[in-house]
C-alpha cells in the first residue's frame, strides 16, 4: 500500500489485487446475500452439501456438464480458491470435484463457520484481477465493505457467478437483473421482507469506479519511480531472518511525502495546458509531419513495442516485421478528447504517439525537501517515459545558477555590464544572440535577469569561468555532464527537473541545498517501522547574503520580466519568484518558479527536437510550461487549507532590496561611470560582514 502524506491511499504494489478484511467489518446483508444466494445451508452442513452433492455427482460427472451448475458450497469454493485446480486430462472435473469434497470437510473442522465466510471474502475473485470483498468494494464503490448498502452488496455477490459476465462497469443492465436475483435469493429466504426487496430491485445502478491501478490512480509516474526505489531497498534490507522483503506480498505499508491534494492540482493544471498546447501544435502541422521523410524516429519507436519483440523473438528479419506491422487493424489510440476507436497499423500508430508534447512537474516543499507533487507525464499507460527525471536541455532557467556562483565569486549586483553582441573567436567564432534581438546599453545583474539578457549571462559566465560554474552545479546536485563551453550560459547543458528544482531550493534556505524526500516511512504489515526519511540539507554553497539578493532578482522576473503574466494574465498579487527558460528552437520550454514554501518545476516538450511548434511562441517557457505552474497555484490558493500560503513573505531585509535597487538598464556610458561612483550601503555593508567572518 502506497499513501500520501494527508492518509489517502495512492495505489498498491501488487501480482493480485488483494486486501484482507476483518470478519467483523463485513455487514450482515453481505453475508446474507452471499448464503442466500451460493449455500444456503451453508451453517447446516460440514463443508459438503449432500442434496446438491448429488446432483453434481449425476449431472457435472456422470454427463460432463459442465454448466449444470450448483454443487460447490461455499467451503468446496474455498478450498478452489486456496488450490487452483489442476488438469488430469478426462478425469480433470471428478478429481477435482472430489479433491475439492475432501479439503472443505476438513477446512470445516480446522475453521469455525465465521472464519470460513471471512477467508472466501477475502479470496474470491471480482474479475479485473481483483481479489477479496474489500478490494472490489473499493473498485467498484469507492468505500469500505462495513459501508455497503444493501443493493450493493447484492451487485458484489451476484457478480460471483460471473465476474466478466456480470461485470456492473462493463455490462450494467446484466449486472443489474443479477443483482435483483440475489435480492429475490434473499427475499426467499427471509433475509428481505417482501417490501424491501421489491423497492431495491427498483432502485438504479449506481458505481463510484475506481481502479487503482498501476497506471491509473493518482501519481502514476512517482508510484513506478518509487517501486523501483523499494525494490532496491528491498534487496539491501533485509527481513531478521535474512530473506528478502517482497513488496508485492509481505504487506508493506509505504508512506510518502505526497500530498493528495497537491498532486490532483498538478495533473488536472497538466491536462488542461497540454490539451490546449496539442491542439495548437495539431492545427500546425495538420497535413505534415514534424519528422520530414525521416522515418527512423518512428521504426525506432517501433522498435521498442511488444509486438516487434514478439516477432523478433520468433526468428523473423527486421524487414518482414516492420511490413508486417504496417498492416492495419482497429484498436483504440489515446487523445485528449478520450479513448477513441481506430483503423491504423502499428507502424502508423507510433507515427501517431510520437506528434504528442509532453510535460514534467515536481512540486517540492522548499524547507524539508518533501516532494508534494509529482507528474513525470502525460499519460503513464501510454507514455512511459518519466520527464521528473528525464535530461533536457534547461534553457535559461540555468541561469540563477550562474547568477549565484558570480555572486559568490564577488561580482557586484550593481556593476554594469555591456549588452554588446561579441564574437568569441575561441569558441569557434560564436556570437550569443538576444531573443528580443536588441543590444546596446549597459544592464545590472538584476536587470540582465529580469528580461533574460543573453549576452549578459555569457559575459557573467566568462568572468566567473566555466569550471567554477560546473562544479558550483554539481555542489547544488547536478549529475549530468556540463559542456565545457560559454554556450553553457545559455541553458544547453542537459539536466533533469528534479535537478533543477533541487538547485534552486538554494535560494530559499540561506544558500543550502535541500534534496528532494519523496519516501517518508516504511512499515510492515503489523505496524513495525522498517524505515524513516529525514530531510537531507547541505552546508551552505553560498552566503545567505547571495541567496537573498537572487530572490530579490527572480522576483523582478515576476514583477517586470518574462514571468510578468503570473501578474497581468493570472491576477497574481502575492510575492513570488521563479525564472522562465526556452531552449533554441522553442524546443524545451521551461519555468521554475516558488513562493515561501513551494518550489515548483514545469518542463514541456516533445521527446524528440524536432517535434516543436512550427511557428509562434507556443513552445515558449513563459507560454507553453508557466501556465501550468499558474494554475497549479491557483488550486492551491483556492483550497482553505492552504489559502493561508498566499499571505506569506520571503521576508527580504530592506539592505538586500537597496543592494539590488539600481536600474536595471542604462543607455550610455556616462551614465554607466555615474552609477559606479555612488556608493551602495548595503553593498559595503555585506563586504563588511564578509571581512569579518
Amino acid at each position: 500500500m502506497v499513501y500520501s502524506s494527508d492518509h489517502v491511499l495512492l495505489g498498491k504494489y501488487y501480482l493480485q489485487d488483494r486486501t484482507n478484511v476483518h470478519y467483523n467489518d463485513l455487514p450482515t446483508h453481505l453475508l446474507e446475500a452471499l448464503v442466500a444466494t451460493e449455500d444456503v445451508r451453508f451453517y447446516e452442513h460440514y463443508g459438503i452439501d449432500t442434496r446438491s452433492a448429488l446432483r453434481v455427482i449425476f449431472k457435472s460427472i456422470l454427463l460432463q456438464n459442465k454448466s449444470s451448475g450448483g454443487g460447490s458450497t461455499i467451503h468446496q469454493q474455498l478450498a478452489k480458491n486456496l488450490f487452483p485446480r489442476q488438469g488430469h486430462s478426462l478425469l480433470t472435473m471428478p478429481v477435482n470435484k472430489f479433491r475439492e469434497m475432501i479439503l472443505a470437510v476438513r477446512l470445516d473442522k480446522a475453521f469455525t463457520k465465521k472464519e470460513i465466510l471471512e477467508l472466501y471474502l477475502n479470496t474470491v475473485s471480482f474479475g479485473e484481477n481483483t481479489y477479496g470483498i474489500e478490494t472490489a468494494s473499493h473498485r467498484f464503490f469507492n468505500k469500505l465493505p462495513k459501508s455497503l448498502k444493501i443493493e450493493e452488496s447484492a451487485l458484489l455477490v451476484g457478480m460471483l457467478k460471473g465476474t466478466n459476465t456480470y461485470n456492473p462497469r462493463l455490462y450494467p443492465d446484466r449486472s443489474r437483473s443479477r443483482r435483483n436475483l440475489v435480492l429475490s435469493q434473499m427475499l426467499k429466504y427471509d433475509y428481505l421482507d417482501k417490501i424491501s426487496a421489491d423497492s431495491l430491485c427498483l432502485l438504479p445502478l449506481e458505481l463510484d469506479y475506481i481502479n487503482l491501478s498501476h497506471n491509473e490512480g493518482l501519481a502514476p509516474y512517482f508510484r513506478e519511480h518509487l517501486r523501483m526505489i523499494m525494490l532496491e531497498w528491498a534487496k539491501n534490507n533485509p527481513k531478521p531472518d535474512g530473506s528478502q522483503y517482497n513488496i508485492y506480498t509481505d504487506g508493506l505499508k509505504i508512506y510518502t511525502t505526497i500530498n493528495a491534494d497537491l498532486q490532483k492540482y498538478a495533473e488536472e493544471a497538466m491536462r488542461t495546458q497540454m490539451a490546449h498546447l496539442q491542439s495548437i501544435f495539431d492545427r500546425q502541422w495538420r497535413n505534415r509531419t514534424p519528422f520530414g521523410k525521416n522515418s527512423s524516429l518512428i521504426i525506432q519507436a517501433l522498435e521498442n513495442t511488444q509486438q516487434y519483440k514478439s516477432l523478433k523473438q520468433k526468428g523473423f528479419p527486421r524487414e518482414e516485421i516492420i511490413q508486417a506491422l504496417q498492416v492495419p487493424k482497429k484498436m483504440e489510440i489515446f487523445t485528449w478528447q478520450g479513448m477513441k476507436e481506430a483503423e491504423m497499423s502499428p507502424y502508423d500508430s507510433a507515427a501517431y504517439y510520437q506528434r504528442f508534447l509532453h510535460s514534467g512537474i515536481l512540486s517540492m516543499e522548499a524547507k524539508t525537501g518533501y516532494v508534494r507533487a509529482w507528474v513525470g507525464g502525460i499519460n503513464s499507460e501510454y507514455f512511459k517515459y518519466d520527464h521528473v527525471i528525464s535530461k533536457r536541455q534547461a534553457g535559461s532557467t540555468f541561469k540563477p545558477i550562474i547568477y549565484s556562483a558570480a555572486l559568490k565569486n564577488g561580482h557586484d549586483p550593481c556593476t554594469y555590464l555591456p549588452n554588446d553582441s561579441v564574437t568569441y573567436e575561441e569558441y569557434n567564432n560564436w556570437t550569443p544572440k538576444n531573443s528580443h534581438g536588441g543590444y546596446g546599453g549597459y544592464y545590472s545583474m538584476k536587470g540582465a535577469l529580469t528580461h533574460s539578457v543573453n549576452t549578459i549571462s555569457v559575459k557573467l559566465l566568462e568572468e566567473t569561468g566555466i569550471n567554477e560554474v560546473i562544479e558550483f552545479s554539481k555542489q547544488l546536485g547536478i549529475r549530468g555532464e556540463l559542456p565545457e563551453v560559454l554556450s553553457l550560459a545559455l541553458g544547453t547543458g542537459e539536466v533533469s527537473l528534479k535537478e533543477m528544482v533541487q538547485a534552486y531550493s538554494i535560494f530559499l534556505n540561506e544558500g543550502k541545498v535541500v534534496e528532494p524526500v519523496f519516501l517518508k516511512r516504511i512499515e510492515d504489515k503489523s505496524g513495525n517501522v522498517l524505515f524513516e526519511g529525514e530531510p537531507i540539507i547541505s552546508d551552505p554553497h553560498i552566503d545567505p547574503y547571495d541567496a537573498l539578493l537572487m530572490i530579490e532578482m527572480m522576483k523582478s522576473v515576476v514583477d517586470n520580466g518574462t514571468a510578468s503574466s503570473l501578474r497581468s494574465v493570472y491576477g497574481f498579487d502575492n510575492e513570488l519568484a521563479g525564472k522562465t527558460g526556452t531552449t533554441q528552437n522553442n524546443t524545451d520550454g521551461w519555468f521554475i518558479g516558488y513562493t515561501p514554501i513551494l518550489i515548483t518545476g514545469v518542463w514541456v516538450g516533445g521527446d524528440y527536437p524536432n517535434v516543436r511548434f512550427r511557428y509562434g511562441g507556443y513552445g515558449q517557457g513563459a507560454s507553453a510550461a508557466l501556465p501550468i505552474w499558474a494554475r497549479y497555484m491557483q488550486k492551491i490558493y483556492r483550497n482553505p487549507l492552504y489559502k493561508y500560503s498566499k499571505n506569506l513573505s520571503f521576508q527580504i531585509p530592506e539592505e538586500v532590496i537597496e543592494e539590488v535597487g539600481c536600474d536595471d538598464y542604462l543607455e550610455s556610458s556616462s551614465d554607466r561611470s555615474r552609477r559606479r561612483e555612488q556608493k551602495r550601503p548595503g553593498f559595503f555593508k555585506k563586504l563588511f560582514k564578509k571581512d569579518k567572518d
